[in-house]
């Protein structure tokens, strides 16, 4: 029994009883390309959200400063509207204009017996 012991031991150091094919290291590989292109895609992401914190801060001082024009361009309609009236317009020149409705005789005339 002992010598079978020993011949077994002797042979199974020399014999390769799974042949993997390196599938430890190709794992490994595996796992180190996936957390490559994973932290790439992090890195793109966040700095893209980066980005558009940055531009939505620029849009919204655009965006105050475009309002400030529109009220001050609000108030100088309101201003400008109350003088204008008959007079003003007459002396730019504008006249009243006189409209013409086109009109269209009847065919005929329905006309009703009444019956005593």
């Amino acid at each position: 029994m002992k010598r079978t012991a020993i011949k077994i031991k002797k042979y199974t150091k020399n014999v390769n009883i799974v042949n993997n094919n390196n599938l430890e290291k190709r794992i490994l590989c595996i796992l180190l390309y996936s957390f490559g292109i994973c932290a790439f895609l992090y890195v793109l992401i966040l700095g893209n959200m980066t980005f558009n914190v940055v531009a939505r801060q620029s849009l919204g001082v655009h965006v105050r400063t475009l309002s400030n024009e529109v009220g001050d361009l609000e108030l100088k309609y309101l201003s400008l509207s109350n003088k204008v009236d008959l007079a003003m317009s007459s002396e730019m020149g504008f006249k009243e204009a006189k409209t013409q409705y086109a009109v269209r005789k009847s065919l005929g005339t329905l006309s009703f017996l009444s019956i005593k």
